[in-house]
């Protein structure tokens, strides 16, 4: 158990509706965090375990029977909008089940318009800088290639958990605190004609040209987690850098910037995370990236302006992004970030 003091899941459903928060991810397809979903409105992103792709990846009946059970259920009154097959799972001993789970699971998906992916973190990437350059790794490509190439032709978006704050920590000196926070006034990188003033957008544009690379350029990329820890780690992790970054990263996100690679469209873009968890293991910032303590009051504020923007309110753009739920709020938590 990573926490023993959260709030159980109607609750959380209920925060999410006050605070007009529109999508959750799920780590994995928990039948009460499901249930409460029911006739909510709020799309959610439903995880495969890790642990269970081995079984799916060999098995059709498998995944027929996962769908049947964990979707077909709950798809009239849920609004399912990616099945995760995997997080953060390559390099590792299951890399390669995840392509054949991936294919099972979306040949079992019979009705509406569901789409498979997975979850991977940047460390898929051999070389990130500059952001033009990236390519996936050798320890990554002969998985990450068929992948890449597999969602471009269904039309589905590559998951990517993406992190300013780890990459800052690892490289403080070539990396300033500002770049990482959005809060830059200036250009910090520039790769040919494209000048980059935040760490995030270096970030996603690096698996952009990997995934051009690969063959896949019409594959989008979502930031399935991101965040800031708003304690653990000294100066760095405070709850008003946490606060910075995450203010900076929805007016980022709500602007329809984009990438310098792919400017003019919204990041689909998803906060790590909702509470935090007292009794999560490792580094002390593990405990410390909730939005919210598990009274529900805040950890600090957000502010969240209303105005219009292209003809729609900020209240239906703010669909756009989304708070990801911990998933421990409904009794278990598989990590989203190492």
């Amino acid at each position: 158990m990573v926490a023993n003091d959260l709030p159980p899941p109607r609750e959380v459903i209920d925060m999410y509706k006050l605070n007009q928060i529109g999508r959750m991810r799920l780590y994995d397809p928990n039948p009460e965090a499901l249930e409460a979903l029911r006739n909510s409105g709020i799309e959610v992103l439903v995880g495969v375990r890790n642990e269970d792709l081995q079984q799916l990846a060999g098995s059709y009946s498998a995944a027929e029977n996962w769908v049947a059970t964990y979707i077909t259920p709950y798809s009239l009154q849920v609004q399912f909008r990616y099945i995760v097959v995997g997080n953060e799972v390559f390099p590792g001993n299951s890399a390669r089940y995840v392509l054949p789970a991936m294919e099972n699971l979306q040949n079992a998906l019979s009705f509406g318009d569901i789409k498979v992916s997975t979850s991977i973190a940047t460390s898929v990437l051999g070389v990130s800088y500059p952001p033009s350059a990236g390519a996936f790794s050798q320890d990554t490509i002969e998985y990450m290639v068929p992948i890449a190439q597999y969602l471009n032709n269904i039309g589905a978006p590559l998951l990517a958990n993406v992190y300013p704050y780890f990459a800052y920590i690892g490289d403080p000196i070539d990396i300033s605190l500002p770049y990482a926070l959005f809060t830059s006034e200036t250009v910090v990188v520039t790769d040919g004609g494209l000048s980059y003033d935040n760490l995030l957008d270096t970030m996603v544009d690096a698996l952009y040209a990997a995934l051009e690379k690969a063959g896949a350029p019409q594959v989008q990329v979502v930031v399935s987690e991101t965040g800031w820890p708003s304690n653990g780690n000294g100066e760095v992790t405070t709850p008003e850098n946490a606060q910075i970054y995450n203010s900076n990263l929805i007016s980022h996100v709500l602007s329809s910037r984009g990438t310098p690679r792919r400017p003019g469209n919204s990041t689909e873009t998803y906060l790590f995370a909702m509470f935090n968890e007292n009794m999560k293991p490792g580094a002390a910032v593990e405990q410390h990236w909730g939005l919210f303590y598990p009274n529900k009051s805040q950890v600090y504020p957000i502010n969240f302006p209303v105005k219009t923007l292209k003809h729609k309110t900020w209240f239906q753009k703010l669909m756009q992004w989304i708070i990801q739920s911990a998933q421990s709020a409904f009794g278990k938590h598989i990590y989203g970030h190492n």
